[in-house]
């Protein structure tokens, strides 16, 4: 079974995580690129069995801006680690954090909210597909 790791900005705290990600693709929400200082977001959704902290769980922030997304960082560096989302039972590993994963996106999600148009051939929906609480409706390319 595969596993990766994965490290904060200064090296405190290390992930693994382990086996196939349930998903991958780009989130475009005003929170993920409030949060992560960018147009965009890479994202890698995990199961919190598959995701391991081996260093560091001691230095792990936690802001919960919604009951939705409980966003993670190193309280050393300030350095983003992941997203655990408790209505999903998923954990969103961000794919940088992760720097040895074959990122393979298959999907934009919020693309509504999109400040960087990309023209890549993905499905893009509006928010989030229907499997995941959404209404699974799609924007055009």
């Amino acid at each position: 079974m595969p596993s990766y790791k994965g490290a904060c900005f200064c090296g405190a705290v290390e992930i693994e995580v382990t086996g196939e990600p349930h998903g991958m693709g780009y989130c475009h929400c005003r929170s993920c690129r409030s949060w992560s200082a960018g147009p965009v977001n890479a994202f890698t959704l995990w199961s919190p069995e598959a995701v391991t902290v081996t260093k560091g769980e001691a230095q792990i922030g936690t802001f919960a801006k919604t009951d939705n997304s409980h966003r993670q960082y190193c309280t050393q560096c300030g350095g983003h680690l992941m997203t655990r989302h408790p209505p999903m039972n998923l954990v969103d590993v961000y794919a940088a954090t992760i720097p040895d994963l074959p990122f393979k996106p298959g999907l934009h999600v919020f693309y509504a909210e999109t400040v960087l148009p990309i023209r890549d051939g993905l499905p893009k929906f509006l928010d989030v597909p229907k499997e995941f609480g959404g209404s699974g409706e799609m924007a055009t390319e």
